[in-house]
């Protein structure tokens, strides 16, 4: 079997009832056999970027996991699922949205998956929230450069 890591979730909806499919996703991560949540940010909300709709609601997840990433994709994906995920166009409105945005140290490119998720440094509905659950895993100059962002606790 083997040790478990950490990892951390991005968290993102806009379409519905947003915070409560945020809130419901973060239950749905919990009871996930092969992970325990550690942790878990407070709600943000932000504008979208690079998209059309409403303002997101977005948290990150702090798991630890004996779960392979591509394995806890799957789990992540089929909560999405459930939720109603459509994907029907890049940057599409969402019902959720849920990314694996680091996963221990592991770096990875495949079909499938990128670890570190390539936009995270880019995004402040990302750092923000991270950075309050793991402010050594987000750097100073990362926040500073997304400050133009309006991303707000709600």
């Amino acid at each position: 079997m083997r040790a478990p890591v950490s990892a951390y979730i991005g968290l993102g909806a806009n379409l519905g009832d947003a915070r409560s499919t945020v809130l419901q996703a973060l239950k749905a991560i919990a009871d996930l056999d092969g992970l325990v949540l550690t942790g878990q940010s407070s709600l943000y909300g932000s504008a979208p970027i690079d998209a059309g709709g409403d303002d997101y609601v977005n948290a990150v997840a702090e798991v630890q996991t004996r779960l392979s990433p591509h394995a806890l994709l799957e789990q992540l994906q089929s909560i999405e699922n459930a939720a109603g995920r459509a994907r029907p166009y890049r940057n599409a409105p969402r019902t959720l949205d849920l990314d694996i945005l680091l996963y221990d140290q592991l770096v990875l490119n495949d079909d499938d998956l990128v670890i570190p998720h390539p936009r995270m440094r880019q995004r402040a509905f990302v750092l923000r929230p991270l950075a309050e659950i793991a402010p050594a895993l987000v750097e100073r100059a990362h926040l500073q450069s997304v400050a133009d962002q309006a991303v707000w606790v709600l």
